[in-house]
């Protein structure tokens, strides 16, 4: 169908205005009331104890939350992608769960099994303690970020088909070697992809995270449960907004880097082929 130039250009100017009043304020005047009050209070707040710590939380729980998906997302794409077995919706359904339920809600389920009191409470007795202590909120990020890598993989996997697979098999190529020299290459950008998505969404966890966190500083508090409780409890907007901008730009940075690293793969690849 094709569309009258002033159709697209009232369209264009609507999602535009769309995304200006959704995205491009509320992050200005974020950054504008965190930088009112000068550039040295801003660092003070971001270089508190609690800052510090709740940064260095956020960034533990990425960096356990992100290897568990890709070995899980990669598991379960070539599963679904390769597999001919029964209960593929089943499995679809089941990965796409964490889009459909409260984050309260799973929250609460991971009270109920790995609380005192729940199914598997007993393991405190040991000095094993998942709820209210960081595995707690590491169980609840990987819960929550779960389908963006197999999203993204999985179609492309679909997509490349298994005659390369098969063409490296007849050649003798081991399942290993097939699978880091022809399958792994190929789904890179969705692997990429995937993980870009699921650090962002680790990094912004709240809903579930504050239902099994202590909340208290010092390994207790990731970012986002820093930003809620300096504009909650402590009444402290101008801290929540450093802590905020903190969270962005740390959200930004990651992004920034993975994407330099996987163009100068790219790079190298390229250089190789010529």
């Amino acid at each position: 169908m094709q569309l009258k130039k002033s159709t697209v250009l009232a369209l264009r100017t609507l999602a535009l205005g769309y995304i200006f009043v959704l995205v491009v304020v509320p992050i200005a005047t974020i950054l504008f009331r965190t930088f009112e009050p000068g550039l040295g209070q801003f660092w003070k707040w971001i270089t508190t104890p609690a800052a510090i710590s709740a940064l260095q939380t956020s960034l533990i729980i990425v960096a356990i939350t992100v290897p568990v998906n890709i070995v899980f997302g990669i598991v379960v794409s070539l599963a679904q992608a390769r597999g001919n077995h029964r209960g593929k919706g089943i499995i679809h359904s089941l990965v796409d769960l964490p889009f459909a339920v409260s984050p309260i809600i799973v929250g609460t389920s991971l009270v109920m099994l790995w609380g005192a009191e729940g199914w598997f409470g007993g393991l405190e007795n040991y000095g094993i303690r998942i709820i209210y202590a960081l595995p707690g909120m590491i169980l609840a990020t990987i819960f929550g970020t779960m389908p963006f890598i197999v999203r993204e993989v999985e179609p492309v996997l679909r997509e490349m088909g298994t005659e390369q697979e098969q063409a490296a098999a007849t050649l003798g190529a081991s399942p290993w070697q097939t699978f880091f020299l022809i399958t792994l290459p190929t789904i890179r950008w969705g692997l990429t992809y995937g993980v870009v998505l699921t650090v962002a969404r680790a990094l912004g966890e709240f809903g579930a995270v504050i239902m099994v966190a202590s909340n208290f500083a010092g390994g207790g508090q990731t970012l986002t449960l820093l930003v809620h409780s300096r504009y909650i409890d402590d009444h402290n907007e101008y801290g929540a907004y450093a802590a905020a901008t903190l969270l962005m730009a740390v959200s930004v940075l990651v992004l920034v880097v993975m994407t330099a690293i996987q163009n100068r793969q790219d790079k190298k690849q390229n250089g190789n082929l010529s």
